[in-house]
């Protein structure tokens, strides 16, 4: 059974120790350091719950957050994270423990501030991962009772991202540049179609989930293969959503910078055809 002995306790809530390679390790959990002395002996099964920060990076990166947070802040943050990984039932990566505590920070100093928080990419955060969002909304539900604050929905979609990233060990970066490229993928289709997508129709989850399959299939270099002769059918009879596909493939290819299958314009044509129908019935 493994132990870790105390080496400090820097609050309530985070503990500096050694493992039984001599490693220091910080251990952070609600009460983990009340009443903790140097050299007392924290036993591996009170740990379970716990999370333990290895890496020396995010070791240094998660203790500078600490003087800036009210213990009551910390409690509560912990607290959700313990959400995410209850709900997600996945062992998260360590980095979330100080992406998304540095995050909530951010977001009430703003908040104490009465800076406004806008979330451009909700509504795609939202049907790209509703899985994600509806832990994030709990999350936020959680502060919010808590802490006696009241974060906006635009909340919600960042810290979606957050529970993604640490689910799927995907960077926060790499998942703003998706989402800005699938935003960008609608405003064009609004734009050349002349038409406003209801964010909250089947229409748009579809398209959004479509366009998401497509860039992980581009990213994976999956090939699909092009049904030739409903290529011919839909060029010819559907012209406007046919090149407006193409137009949409290559915004794709620019932003990743891999090539796109000639199929995902076919199956795109068809999504664009069904709004169109939907703007003209």
């Amino acid at each position: 059974m493994l132990r870790y002995i105390v080496s400090k306790a820097l609050n309530n809530n985070v503990i500096i120790a050694l493992n039984e390679n001599i490693e220091e390790v910080v251990l952070i959990g609600k009460g983990i350091g009340f009443n903790k002395k140097k050299e007392d002996v924290i036993k591996e099964e009170t740990v379970e719950k716990l999370f333990v920060l290895r890496n020396k990076v995010e070791q240094e990166n998660y203790l500078k957050l600490l003087p800036n947070m009210d213990e009551s802040i910390l409690e509560a943050i912990i607290t959700a994270t313990e959400m995410i990984k209850r709900k997600s039932n996945v062992l998260l990566k360590e980095k979330v423990h100080v992406a998304l505590t540095d995050h909530i920070l951010f977001a009430l100093t703003r908040l104490h501030r009465g800076m406004e928080i806008k979330n451009p990419f909700l509504a795609e955060t939202k049907a790209l991962y509703p899985f994600e969002y509806e832990i994030a909304a709990e999350v936020v539900d959680y502060m919010n009772h808590t802490l006696d604050i009241h974060l906006p929905e635009g909340e919600i979609g960042f810290i979606a991202l957050h529970v993604h990233s640490a689910i799927t060990d995907k960077s926060l970066s790499e998942l703003s540049t998706y989402s800005n490229l699938i935003s960008q993928i609608v405003e064009t289709i609004e734009e050349q179609l002349d038409i406003n997508i209801d964010r909250e129709s089947i229409d748009f989850f579809r398209l959004i989930r479509h366009v998401r399959y497509t860039i992980e299939r581009v990213l994976k270099g999956e090939k699909m293969e092009e049904p030739t002769k409903l290529a011919n059918l839909l060029k010819s009879e559907y012209p406007v959503c046919y090149n407006l596909a193409w137009k949409l493939i290559k915004i794709i290819q620019q932003t990743l910078k891999k090539p796109v299958y000639d199929a995902e314009a076919v199956y795109l044509t068809m999504h664009l055809q069904r709004l169109l129908v939907k703007k003209n019935s």
